[in-house]
């Protein structure tokens, strides 16, 4: 028998009481509007702390938000104290950042967590990130001006995921907000779920189905994953419409007038918003910035933290809020601002920004004309949505393939020599080849392996491409990013660039009886371009 939703969003109570005990709240809420829970203290000579209740807001349009108002203890109404709203992420319930959000209390903040509209017992739709959501936000910051004693100079936003989304697009239409934390978030939706014109299968279908059971999905959102699922080229135009209208990347001119400090970090194997988006936007913002790059998948490097357990994101999150809400000096603002950790060594490396990560590039030659067909899957590809890159995150164990044993009827393989010395590999490949089919639409995954001595090869990185309405048998180039990464290569291992056509985290469009080459003419080389630091 399937759960019913309502079912379903009583679950929220479970996860409540798991989250209460972690953070040592010693008393359930017995009503939406008035409940306070006072934390218990560890022993009788412990200082007071921070209090919290649950209540419901008005958001946009009258659509009731659930929420939970940490205050700092002692507040009185005779001081203000900096406030932080944190939207939910995308089906996660109302206590998702309570943890955090007591720490956060407890060393002076006024913190409003809220259920983004659409999902458990929140009103409204799912609207993705969409104008009401932005709304929501700044309803949130006037319920809190109005009800708390937040300061109004001294307004910050942040979360995981959707509520990173939301923040960042927040910060384009409310001035109010002076410091964004947006953790495993996304700057460029389109560039995130259909990059290389490929939709992403996996990721996209783990979101529509996650909003299905835990929210309401609004009309628009079920019309769009429907095209989008079916692969309705004539809806293109209209799908990549919407995305951009949510996307932060759009408004980029009016976040940066409004100048919030921001901080940007994310997983280097996200599987729903690669980190190339990111990068890209944090390149182009003109205010404070900071940007984070761990190993790990779509919110395992904040997740923890989410429990209330040590965790170095939400650690830095809270020193960025220290500094630019309260004005702390901890030197956060004199640090190297992109920060990133190594997949390898688990070491991190500060730069002064994301170009200057790679100092070289080691580039491979993708000479000798290969062909292979299409519809079947050679043996190499991305793994699943979070369990491969978790597994590399926590086992240094990413998707692995046998590069000798890879058909060559179906995988285009070009390798380097043997490398003398360590190769770190630091941001974004890029791969340049001219593509002929025999069919006018089609599909290519390009990976990058690391191969050792007997031949197995570790993935450090891949992206996918599509084409649509080229002429058959007549050959056109192709450019391609393949998601940025920090890798190390040891010394006698070397590269190997393989490209085929099948892949599960991905729609392919090759039709049936493809094929595809891969050339390299002598007025235009094939290669590609691996960034490496010295």
């Amino acid at each position: 028998m399937t759960p019913s939703r309502t079912t379903l969003r009583a679950a929220v109570g479970t996860v409540s009481a798991a989250v209460l005990a972690t953070t040592a709240l010693t008393t359930a809420p017995t009503t939406a509007d008035a409940a306070t829970v006072t934390s218990a203290p560890a022993s009788a000579a412990s200082a007071a702390t921070s209090s919290v209740k649950f209540v419901d807001i008005t958001g946009d349009g009258g659509t009731t938000l659930k929420a939970n108002v940490f205050t700092p203890a002692g507040a009185d109404g005779t001081r203000r104290y900096p406030v932080i709203v944190l939207p939910t992420s995308w089906a996660m319930p109302q206590v998702e950042y309570m943890a955090q959000a007591k720490k956060l209390a407890d060393a002076g903040y006024v913190v409003v967590g809220y259920n983004s509209r659409g999902f458990w017992q929140s009103g409204g739709k799912i609207e993705t990130a969409g104008p009401q959501d932005i709304a929501d936000a700044s309803k949130v910051i006037d319920w809190a001006l109005a009800n708390t004693p937040a300061d109004p100079q001294k307004v910050g936003m942040g979360g995981v995921s959707y509520g990173a989304g939301i923040s960042l697009l927040a910060a384009a239409f409310d001035k109010r907000i002076k410091v964004v934390a947006a953790l495993s978030g996304w700057a460029d939706l389109i560039g995130s779920i259909y990059s290389g014109r490929t939709q992403h299968l996996q990721a996209t279908a783990m979101l529509g189905g996650a909003g299905a059971l835990t929210g309401r999905p609004s009309e628009e959102l079920q019309t769009i994953l429907k095209d989008f699922l079916a692969s309705n080229l004539d809806k293109e135009e209209d799908m990549i419409a919407w995305g951009k209208k949510r996307s932060p990347a759009t408004y980029l001119d009016r976040i940066n007038d409004n100048g919030a400090a921001i901080m940007l970090g994310n997983a280097w194997g996200d599987s729903l918003f690669p980190p190339n988006q990111y990068a890209d936007f944090y390149e182009k913002l003109k205010g404070p910035k900071r940007l984070e790059f761990r190993p790990g998948d779509h919110a395992t490097a904040e997740g923890l933290g989410l429990l209330g357990l040590p965790n170095d994101t939400w650690t830095n999150t809270k020193r960025w809020f220290d500094h630019y809400l309260k004005g702390v000096d901890n030197g956060i603002d004199r640090e190297s601002p992109v920060l990133l950790k190594s997949r390898s060594t688990g070491a991190y490396e500060g730069y002064p920004s994301w170009k200057e990560v790679p100092s070289a590039q080691r580039r491979i030659e993708l000479n000798d004309t290969k062909r292979i067909s299409a519809n079947l899957d050679s043996g190499a590809n991305g793994g699943l949505i979070f369990l491969s890159s978790m597994l590399d995150q926590f086992l240094k164990l990413p998707p692995m393939a046998s590069i000798p044993l890879l058909p060559r009827s179906l995988a285009a393989v070009w390798q380097s020599e043997r490398y003398e010395s360590e190769q770190r590999v630091r941001g974004t490949t890029r791969l340049h080849t001219t593509v002929t089919s025999n069919a006018e639409s089609g599909t290519g995954i390009a990976y990058l392996y690391d191969v050792g001595p007997l031949g197995i090869g570790k993935l450090v990185t891949h992206a996918p491409f599509t084409f649509h309405g080229k002429t058959p048998n007549q050959p056109f180039g192709v450019d391609l990013e393949l998601f940025s990464t920090a890798y190390d290569v040891p010394a006698g291992h070397r590269l190997a660039v393989v490209v085929d056509t099948v892949d599960p985290l991905y729609i392919e469009h090759n039709p049936s009886g493809a094929r595809l080459s891969f050339s390299s003419p002598a007025s235009d080389p094939s290669y590609v371009t691996v960034p490496v630091r010295d």
